[in-house]
């Protein structure tokens, strides 16, 4: 895609004063901008998701393997205290 390609779309009339409403309180200089935070927001909210459920799967797996080796060496724990 060329840089600065022309690009419009048509919003519904509730949808467009939703854009300039978020365009004057969030200061942008136009409506494109708000769509491209609007779009960044979006990612970073669905990157965030994502990395989040990777993390509770893997401890989810880990949990298991971690709660039997805690069981094979609890008999170490008092060894050798005599």
């Amino acid at each position: 895609m060329k840089s600065n390609t022309k690009s419009s779309i048509t919003l519904p009339a509730s949808e467009f004063r939703l854009v300039r409403s978020l365009r004057s309180r969030l200061r942008l200089k136009s409506n494109v901008e708000v769509v491209r935070r609007g779009l960044r927001l979006l990612q970073e909210t669905t990157d965030r998701a994502a990395l989040k459920e990777a993390y509770r799967r893997a401890s989810l797996a880990t949990r298991a393997a971690t709660r039997k080796e805690v069981q094979e060496l609890d008999h170490l724990t008092g060894e050798g205290l005599d």
